[in-house]
């Protein structure tokens, strides 16, 4: 073997080498990726994949499921109708972002007239209301009403500092007027915790003395800011079918979208 020869076997060689250094520096990172909760794996500390321990998202098989306690339509004005459902979340610390549902509306023989669909978020630990207003149905009129969530819920986790926080939002001085001509409802509403929060929808409902909801109304609050008050108004353009003795009135906010003032 020529010295000549020798010199370019050694050039090569080294060539080889340095491609195989950089080969392996750049692949390297791909084939050893550490645990993370969006690679659809089970790795790390995650109790199942891409979920579970350290990761935002928790696994559904380690939450209660939500119950749907009823969904009802009441009557407005002739012809025109509310919608409520009225659901609870028992996870203390996890919530849902945006999920969609449908209420489907039969009349007295079970006869299928009429649907609503929409979008809501779940708030964690309580009970809520997703709330539709103005259903017009034509002449049919709506006797049965169903509830479902159509889709599977994707459960975040929430801190407990934070769901702590936020369940200081109170409501006081609720007052009804002139229930048997044009029913008024008013109220304050209060943020005493330390974050702003946005978008606040805000559902009123009244019961009868054996506890059945008679009524259902909605507000919107653009916004709600540390120590803030709001007075809110309810009102119904015809008298309610039944003595109002119980007023629940719930105020409902995405808990992702507040942040601290």
């Amino acid at each position: 073997m020529t010295w000549g020869f020798k010199r370019q076997v050694f050039y090569v060689f080294v060539i080889i080498v340095f491609f195989s250094v950089v080969g392996f520096l750049l692949l390297y990172p791909y084939f050893n990726k550490a645990p993370s909760c969006i690679d659809n794996k089970q790795n790390g500390d995650e109790t199942g994949i891409d979920c579970g321990g350290s990761c935002a998202k928790a696994c559904t098989a380690e939450v209660n499921k939500l119950s749907i306690l009823w969904a009802r339509v009441f009557e407005i004005m002739p012809g025109r109708y509310n919608a409520a459902a009225y659901v609870e979340n028992k996870n203390i610390d996890t919530a849902v972002n945006k999920i969609k549902y449908r209420f489907r509306f039969s009349d007295k023989d079970n006869v299928y007239i009429g649907k609503r669909e929409g979008e809501t978020f779940v708030p964690p630990s309580g009970k809520f209301a997703v709330f539709e207003p103005a259903i017009d149905l034509g002449n049919s009129i709506p006797v049965y009403t169903t509830f479902e969530f159509t889709e599977d819920p994707l459960w975040i986790k929430v801190p407990q500092d934070k769901v702590n926080q936020l369940q200081q939002v109170f409501i006081s001085d609720v007052k009804l007027q002139d229930e048997d001509t044009s029913p008024k409802l008013f109220a304050t509403i209060k943020n005493n915790s330390l974050f702003i929060i946005p978008e606040i929808s805000v559902v009123a409902i009244l019961y009868d003395a054996s506890n059945n909801a008679i009524s259902v109304s909605g507000t919107y609050l653009d916004l709600l800011r540390g120590e803030q008050s709001e007075q809110l108004n309810f009102t119904w353009p015809q008298p309610f079918n039944a003595k109002v003795v119980t007023k629940e009135i719930i105020p409902m906010y995405n808990i992702f979208l507040a942040k601290l003032k």
